[in-house]
């Protein structure tokens, strides 16, 4: 994920992914650079860290099949370099989801990445569903699914409801928070404005591409043959896909609001996300010297 931020009094410290450190210099007005940081790496925390005022997590390491103990180590390193640095706020991006339902693994470790970080400094923490977006894994599996399955006999957890979000959305709401005193140590919820199972986003996404697609949910399809089945048909590593299908049984939608009237922002809806993002592909494909140009 990729976050162009313009914001003038604050200097800015975003992990984005082991190793990918963007960093605002402490001058307003020079502009982001990237400097690695590694969460395995203490030393190349502090550095990053050092003289920045906000300090974005954004890191997930859901590829690997030891993710919650990955994620918990980053969290803690990330947090004490966080706190040595004398950041005043930690915004971390996590996962919807009831905390007396029976979350996946997935989730629990979004949830405890986030007490991880609240223990340490001051964090904003937001809760999303899934992300519609260019290079959003979630985005990608309902994309190639409906791209490559004429008829598609799924699991049950089609008809499980989500809130998806777009891209543009998320990022907003990321940014939005920074540096308002009433967010910090808040956690927020972020969606679109509908409450969506995947099934219906799978119509959706068919209908806007001129597709016909059947879609046969069979309940037969155990967890474990779920994660296969998109490993098939998609491009999505199997460690991966089996984490995501584990979270796809829990129910995710918003039940908290307060976030739009803070930020003064309302997302858009999902056929909207589903267009841009094949917009934003497209762009990205083309590379930025046919984007200038165009």
């Amino acid at each position: 994920m990729e976050l162009l931020i313009s914001f003038v009094g604050f200097a800015i410290a975003i992990l984005l992914a082991e190793p990918a450190v963007t960093k605002r210099s402490t001058s307003r007005r020079d502009q982001p650079v990237a400097v690695r940081g590694d969460i395995a790496e203490i030393g190349s925390l502090q550095s990053a860290l050092d003289g920045q005022d906000v300090a974005y997590y954004l890191v997930h390491s859901l590829a690997h099949a030891d993710f919650p103990e990955r994620d918990r180590v980053g969290a803690r390193a990330f947090g004490g370099a966080a706190a040595a640095a004398g950041v005043s706020q930690i915004v971390y991006l996590g996962g919807l989801g009831e905390d007396d339902d029976a979350l996946s693994p997935h989730l629990r470790s979004r949830r405890e990445v986030e007490r991880i970080l609240s223990d340490t400094v001051a964090t904003t923490a937001l809760r999303a569903g899934i992300v519609i977006g260019d290079g959003s894994i979630s985005w990608e599996i309902l994309r190639q699914l409906v791209e490559r399955l004429p008829a598609m006999v799924t699991p049950r957890w089609v008809q499980t409801r989500t809130q998806p979000i777009a891209l543009a959305d998320a990022v907003r709401f990321l940014v939005g928070v920074v540096g308002i005193d009433a967010a910090i140590g808040e956690t927020y919820e972020i969606g679109g404005p509908h409450a969506l199972s995947y099934r219906d986003m799978l119509v959706t996404v068919a209908e806007m591409t001129g597709r016909r697609r059947v879609i046969v949910p069979v309940p037969v399809l155990t967890p474990r043959l779920s994660s296969h089945w998109l490993r098939l048909v998609t491009d999505v590593d199997l460690t991966t896909a089996a984490a995501l299908v584990d979270s796809m049984t829990n129910e995710v939608v918003v039940h908290d609001h307060r976030i739009e009237e803070l930020v003064h922002h309302r997302p858009t809806d999902f056929p909207e996300a589903a267009a841009a993002a094949p917009a934003a592909r497209a762009r990205r494909l083309r590379g930025p010297a046919d984007a200038g140009s165009s």
